[in-house]
């Protein structure tokens, strides 16, 4: 089947559409990283409660566990989420405005939500809520691991294990922040 005259495929059709896929894959990895923060904290909570049910102190070494693997989750997604929209800006955008003979640039909300004088403060506490809840969280109950009478020596080299593996995720963390 031929393609209509009207419907003719052109490197702007073609890099529109490509920000529309773009956009809409954003669009769905904002939504799971968010997610990602309210189960991780569910999670936590949950195994909290059932530490403090059931008295087994040991179960407070499962928190590292959700929060490094939820971590890197989050901390991915919002990687990739950055990486779209420096795409958009430093690639897409200029290219279309290219063929395009637009004045100024093209997708200006990409360029001016950045612009926000809040946008540097939100962006340090966003830091911090990460840092808290995928690094403080699981650490204040490593300490609480290791204050126990249940703190036996293969567990306390897990733990340990844990907290340079929780450390290796808060740098990744800040180095993510940096940008």
């Amino acid at each position: 089947m031929a393609v209509a005259a009207t419907e003719e495929v052109t490197e702007s059709r073609l890099l529109l559409a490509e920000y529309d896929r773009i956009k809409e894959e954003q669009r769905t990895r904002i939504g799971f990283r968010d997610n990602l923060l309210y189960f991780t904290l569910a999670a936590s909570t949950a195994v909290l409660a059932i530490t403090v049910h059931s008295g087994q102190v040991q179960l407070l070494l499962a928190v590292p566990v959700i929060c490094l693997i939820l971590g890197w989750a989050y901390l991915v997604n919002d990687e990739k989420i950055s990486a779209v929209g420096r795409y958009i800006r430093d690639q897409l955008g200029p290219r279309l405005a290219e063929l395009s003979g637009a004045r100024g640039e093209v997708f200006g909300w990409e360029i001016y939500h950045r612009g926000d004088a809040s946008r540097t403060t939100r962006k340090r506490l966003q830091t911090a809520v990460d840092l808290f809840t995928y690094l403080a969280l699981p650490m204040v109950c490593v300490t609480a691991f290791w204050c126990s009478p249940a703190a036996q020596s293969l567990l306390v080299i897990v733990s340990l294990a844990q907290t340079v593996a929780l450390a290796v995720l808060g740098w990744q963390f800040l180095r993510y922040a940096e940008r």
